[in-house]
């Protein structure tokens, strides 16, 4: 994570090296939200609307719980909040990444973009759902492409925002983190099960 936070004044899109499936190294694109907002027509929307929302989504988190609603708020004041049309990319397939987004109302399909183009529905993300937020981690490339299924409300939070949370509001910034965590367990755990079936013929 210090290495996608410890990067101020990076470009909106550079070119990296990154290993392929085949062991060669392939360049891949540091996309930030700013670039992919207007590749994707986002449209900033109601902060404060998009607050409630957020406070609404996220009353239920099981590691968000010891925060008040006006704590939930402060966290979501760190955000930037977006409209985004349907069918538009919000995450692409192998970029460099450095936000995350909280789908705060409408449908993603995360999906794994095949070598001749084809596109395997992996997951539908909804209200509530977070996305990208191993890249802003570990400052890893994306594993999977993301694309608005019906018109979208997103809150993007980005690296160096997430740097002045932990900063400023250290509580709400382990609050916050603890969530990740929690969700890329679960993930992970998913992830174990299906390997399990698959390896026992199940």
């Amino acid at each position: 994570m210090k290495k996608q936070l410890d990067r101020p004044g990076s470009p909106a899109v550079s070119a990296e090296g990154a290993p392929s499936d085949d062991g060669e190294e392939r360049a891949t694109a540091t996309v930030d939200w700013d670039a992919r907002a207007r590749q994707a027509g986002a449209q900033p929307f109601d902060e404060r609307r998009a607050c409630d929302l957020f406070v609404q989504l996220w009353e239920a988190e099981t590691h968000l719980v010891g925060l008040s609603p006006p704590e939930l708020g402060r966290i979501a004041e760190h955000f930037r909040h977006f409209t985004v049309p349907a069918g538009q990319e919000v995450i692409g397939q192998d970029e460099q990444g450095n936000y995350l987004l909280v789908v705060l109302e409408g449908r993603v399909g995360v999906e794994r973009v095949q070598r001749g183009g084809g596109r395997v529905r992996v997951a539908e993300a909804r209200a509530g759902d977070m996305l990208g937020e191993m890249s802003v981690l570990d400052a890893g490339s994306r594993f999977s492409a993301c694309t608005t299924l019906t018109p979208c409300i997103v809150a993007v939070l980005d690296a160096r925002r997430l740097d002045a949370m932990m900063a400023n509001e250290p509580r709400l910034a382990m609050a916050l983190l603890a969530s990740l965590a929690r969700r890329l367990s679960l993930r992970l755990r998913q992830v174990s099960a299906r390997l399990s079936a698959l390896l026992s013929g199940g």
